[in-house]
């Protein structure tokens, strides 16, 4: 079974930093695709950013010049390093990745469990 597996959430002061980590493992043939989105309470799931497998990313307006995705292929990990966080990037922050699992005959998109992020004072 492929999964992935997120960690790196926690409390912090607003302007202060986080890095996320979310690491796939399984019978994987293929990992395409991969990105971070967050649910804050009350709201709907967001983008918060994506990045292809030759490593170029996007980015909500909002997080822009604030946040990096990147990844390590060799390790199958992507990351979200944030900076000068602020309370409205409050939310439960989900990776995801498509992946074409080994003997799959197409790629399908799969999801870490979230992890939390907490900015508050």
């Amino acid at each position: 079974q492929v999964q992935l597996v997120e960690s790196g959430g926690g409390l912090v002061q607003p302007g202060g930093s986080l890095r996320l980590s979310c690491a796939a493992s399984g019978r994987i043939f293929g990992i395409y695709s991969m990105g971070w989105y967050r649910q804050a309470p009350g709201k709907q799931r967001e983008l918060v950013a994506t990045i292809s497998t030759s490593g170029n990313a996007n980015y909500v307006d909002s997080v822009e010049s604030r946040f990096t995705i990147s990844r390590d292929n060799a390790k199958n990990t992507v990351y979200l390093q944030m900076n000068s966080l602020k309370p409205e990037d409050t939310a439960v922050y989900y990776c995801y990745a498509k992946i074409q699992p080994i003997l799959a005959p197409v790629a399908s998109d799969y999801w870490g469990q979230g992890t939390q992020v907490s900015v508050s004072s």
